[in-house]
């Protein structure tokens, strides 16, 4: 008998379900869970979709359950040439696709969860771009669920 993955667990692999069946602009994708999203500078040529459970919060809704708050963050990543508009829009206009398509959303695979928050705090990181030539954005979703 296999046990069940953690709640947080559950709701990351549903995440990446859905972002692998979306249809989405980038269309060529393969979103992927994973704890520490670390790659190779060569492996970054493709676009790399990781989404990372990381954070939970129970906070009491009555004497028996919990509201549970768990944040998922999703990187889209990839290695550029110029780092021209014409290379870099289409990047954020998918993470801006991601935004609006989980945006108040129920999960299909773990209905229970509702995306109560959609953050993108670091619409592109300075650091990995300098560094890097790496388009890196960080979306971050929190799902609401009583338990």
């Amino acid at each position: 008998m296999t046990a069940t993955p953690a709640t947080v667990i559950q709701i990351a692999e549903s995440v990446v379900a859905e972002i692998n069946a979306g249809d989405f602009s980038k269309t060529s994708l393969s979103a992927q869970r994973l704890y520490v999203p670390n790659f190779d500078l060569e492996d970054m040529k493709e676009l790399r979709v990781t989404v990372v459970p990381r954070e939970v919060e129970y906070l009491p809704l009555d004497r028996a359950s919990n509201k549970f708050h768990a944040t998922i963050d999703i990187a889209v990543q990839k290695k550029f040439s110029k780092g021209d508009a014409k290379e870099i829009d289409p990047l954020v206009l998918f993470v801006e696709e991601l935004a609006d398509y989980f945006r108040l959303k129920r999960l299909n695979s773990f209905v229970a969860a509702r995306c109560v928050k959609v953050e993108n705090a670091v619409l592109y990181s300075t650091e990995h771009w300098t560094q890097f030539n790496q388009f890196t954005s960080l979306l971050t979703l929190t799902f609401e669920l009583a338990k």
